[in-house]
């Protein structure tokens, strides 16, 4: 019989996809925020965007936790 697959022959079909998918990937790639994490430490000029950006959730009240 050719007819319509079962939802769990799809599901089967689906996971092998995937772990094939898995071993074309580079076991160590790093997430897009592990690559630019730290990328702004000791930079003027992100400090000054942040203390900017908690000015502004200051003065409009959204700034619930507001950090040191």
């Amino acid at each position: 019989m050719t007819g319509k697959p079962t939802v769990e022959e799809r599901l089967t079909a689906l996971e092998i996809d995937v772990a094939r998918l898995k071993q074309l990937l580079p076991a160590s790639r790093p997430t897009w925020f592990e690559q630019v994490s730290g990328s702004f430490k000791n930079e003027p000029a992100f400090e000054e965007v942040v203390n900017y950006g908690r000015a502004i959730r200051q003065a409009d009240g959204s700034d619930v936790q507001s950090r040191p």
